[in-house]
């Protein structure tokens, strides 16, 4: 056998970074396993991180520049495309603004560590402030709570779950979807370690999930309706006496106007909206306040159902006065290897006061809301998005109206890609760019564990490229570096970054074959980040193959040590969250006359992730052709519909056509949609065979539809009208892009 290896690395698809071992014959990859030696995750893998080579190695890979005249596309050179769009970017700084230029940055951009920088760089460099993120469609609600809250959006509190007594898990299913901005590994074992300990666990969702059907009590709860569960809680936590005071009065602030916006939300009261039995929810507030260590958790189902910020605020309020922040078993404040949110809050980083040119809305973890995406592009004016640059993201079937989004894409002057595969949004792109797979390129942790260490267990682990790059693909960062100098800017704004990193490629020249595409020593740049860092050298910790521990995470190193308000208090009720308290009585009322409405929820397999798993055969072979509508046997009944019956699911903003499936894990008048399908129009030739809808023309965009604080749209938990397919369409599998009634 031609050099018959075995190398090690961590997988880059999720929070997870599975550590793997791969082995490969010459340059090509034959099996992916998982490291059961990896000092934090345990010889689990889940089945995209083992098939991902499958995922990469597909015939349609992007491996060359690609240029799209009229419908046809072209190979062309690099040096073509970033002449062209170098000039297209000159010429629209000239004749309108930087801020004609945008960019979106998807989420595989976040789980590399130099991707997102340079990107970031490249922007600055125009001098635009137009930068759009997958983070304010699932996760922007947390970001902006805590720079509230603590000072800095990215200080994240998280469940110490290796020694939590109580954990309550609302709207979130890590067994599927791991554990959100927390790495935890293989987390069917935890849950299952942490219930045979004695930890209570409960698991509050409108669908019993898959993880609650590995450990601990499930309980219903009518989606988006989160904020009233929390309210209640915490009304009933004070009532009962679980209120650590001193811990309150040392290190928190604002506490009793708290005490006095929650002292009418009763369980009673929260049961008429959430359909909570009053008594199911003082259980868990008697198991919350009883056990040594406690702690609430949610991820996307509470972030993602329209008050997400307020819901995620009174969480925390909850975690932060019963005790349980900064105490072992309870919610702890990672370290990772600088202090990045005190680096942060002092230099302003993450959070620039800059508003949106419609709607007046603030940016979030330096992003504008991608709800406002197409209104930009399509609304004339000063400041009209003329280009866009997609990098690492999808967001045509991503991000909320996207029919309407598509429409946009199509205005713009200048629409670039850069990713791996000719996506849907690549599709209508002028330019398609060709970057690296994460096994084509050396790479740390990306931020949350290496900067914030939201880490179960601390460590640090290298990798080094697994395969030679294919093609003539190129990494990010030197895409941005290069694009950078044809467009006549400077990265960072910075003439000596500029002149530094182009001088880095011409070295690295020199030491490389004449078939190898011009690259940045990104082994040289991450040695430098780490030593800036003062932390162990790359090849030192490239040697530690099954990764290198660090010291593990201290319980009451935050609290009046790294929280980075003016006054270093915890501040329990900010002035911008409390200005949102009015909308709690109407969105009440609302609830309370839409309780026969049907309520859309997302769902996800185990072989999907987002939108970019689906042009592998084996995770779309029979049934997993398509998406279902998820439907209660009892809702199925009422309305005269049996198992694979094809429906139309109309919201306020589109139809789709697709079958039904029974699904008695749903509570009553909740139906469930997996949400990244709808390939249609993709140049992938296993996806664009699939006959899954997107559910996310169903959602809504526009500045009167995004949560003020966050930036966020209704993406879960939409109001929808379900009826049998009628007509001679009734069979077809297409999914419906009209105007229809409101709900």
């Amino acid at each position: 056998m031609e050099n018959k290896r075995v190398e090690h690395t961590f997988c880059r698809i999720c929070e997870s970074l599975c550590g793997l071992e791969i082995e490969l014959e010459g340059d090509e990859i034959k099996k992916i396993m998982p490291d059961n030696n990896h000092v934090a995750t345990r010889g689990f893998a889940c089945p995209k991180g083992l098939k991902q080579h499958h995922l990469f190695n597909s015939p349609d890979r992007l491996k060359y520049p690609m240029k799209r005249i009229g419908k046809e596309w072209h190979r062309i050179s690099w040096d073509q495309a970033l002449s062209e769009i170098g000039a297209k970017v000159k010429q629209l700084r000239k004749d309108h603004t930087p801020q004609s230029i945008g960019m979106y940055v998807g989420t595989a951009a976040g789980f590399s560590v130099l991707h997102p920088v340079f990107a970031q760089g490249f922007m600055d460099a125009i001098g635009s402030t137009n930068l759009y993120a997958s983070a304010t469609q699932d996760c922007s609600n947390k970001f902006a709570v805590s720079e509230h809250m603590y000072g800095f959006p990215f200080t994240l509190p998280f469940p110490d779950i290796l020694n939590t007594n109580c954990m309550i898990v609302v709207g979130a299913n890590p067994v599927v979807s791991k554990w959100s901005f927390l790495q935890v590994p293989n987390p069917s074992l935890h849950l299952k370690e942490m219930e045979r300990r004695g930890c209570k666990l409960y698991f509050v969702d409108p669908r019993k999930t898959e993880s609650a059907k590995v450990a601990g009590e499930h309980v219903f709860i009518r989606p988006g309706t989160d904020v009233y569960f929390y309210l209640a809680f915490l009304n009933e936590l004070i009532k009962i006496g679980g209120i650590d005071e001193a811990r309150v009065n040392q290190f928190m602030k604002n506490f009793d106007e708290i005490k006095k916006v929650c002292e009418e939300w009763t369980p009673e009261k929260a049961e008429k909206v959430t359909q909570m039995p009053a008594e199911s929810l003082r259980k868990m507030v008697v198991d919350f306040n009883a056990a040594d260590g406690a702690s609430l958790y949610c991820s996307t189902g509470v972030n993602m159902g329209g008050m997400g910020v307020l819901a995620f605020w009174i969480q925390e309020v909850i975690n932060a006065v019963s005790g349980n922040l900064d105490r072992k078993g309870g919610t702890l404040v990672g370290k990772g290897v600088i202090d990045f949110p005190k680096f942060g809050s002092k230099n302003g980083i993450l959070m620039q006061d800059v508003r949106s040119r419609i709607g007046n809305h603030r940016k979030v973890n330096d992003a504008f809301p991608g709800g406002l995406l197409a209104d930009e592009i399509l609304t004339p004016g000063e400041g009209q998005i003329k280009a866009m640059f997609i990098t690492g993201g999808n967001p045509l079937i991503t991000m909320a109206n996207s029919n309407k989004l598509r429409k946009a894409f199509q205005e713009l002057e200048l629409l670039v890609t850069l990713d791996i595969l000719p996506n849907e949004t690549g599709s209508l792109a002028h330019y398609m760019l060709p970057c690296t797979s994460p096994v084509e390129r050396p790479d740390l942790p990306f931020i949350f564990p290496l900067m914030l260490g939201l880490q179960t267990k601390p460590y640090l682990q290298a990798t080094k490229s697994i395969i030679k790059p294919i093609g003539e693909v190129r990494d990010e960062a030197t895409i941005y570096v290069d694009l950078c100098k044809h467009s006549g800017v400077n990265l960072f704004g910075s003439k000596l970054a500029q002149l530094f990193m182009e001088n880095l490629k011409k070295l690295k020249s020199f030491r490389q074959k004449e078939t190898e595409q011009p690259a940045l020593p990104q082994e040289f740049v991450l040695n430098l980040l780490l030593k800036v860092c003062r932390q162990p050298g790359f090849k030192k910790i490239l040697k530690n193959k099954h990764g290198l521990m660090r010291n593990p995470h201290q319980p009451g190193d935050f609290l009046g040590h790294r929280v980075y308000t003016k006054d270093q208090k915890i501040d329990l009720a900010p002035q911008v969250l409390l200005d949102q308290w009015s909308k709690l009585e109407k969105n009440y009322q609302k609830e309370m006359n839409s309780k026969q409405i049907y309520k859309l929820i997302t769902k996800r397999h185990v072989n999907t992730h987002n939108s970019w798993t689906h042009n592998y055969e084996e995770f779309v072979k029979g049934e997993f052709h398509t998406n279902y509508l998820y439907i209660h046997s009892k809702d199925a009944e009422e309305l005269g519909l049996q198992n694979k019956d094809m429906v139309d699911v109309t919201s306020k903003t589109a139809t789709v056509r697709l079958p039904i499936k029974i699904l008695d894990d749903l509570m009553p008048k909740t139906v469930a949609l997996p949400h990244g399908w709808g390939h249609q129009s993709s140049r992938q030739n296993v996806a664009n065979k699939t006959k899954g809808v997107n559910v996310n023309v169903l959602a809504a965009d526009g500045s009167d539809l995004i949560e003020e604080v966050s930036g966020m749209v209704h993406l879960t938990g939409i109001p929808v009208k379900i009826e049998k397919a009628k007509g001679e369409q009734a069979h077809s599998w297409s999914g419906l892009e009209k105007d229809i009634l409101h709900v």
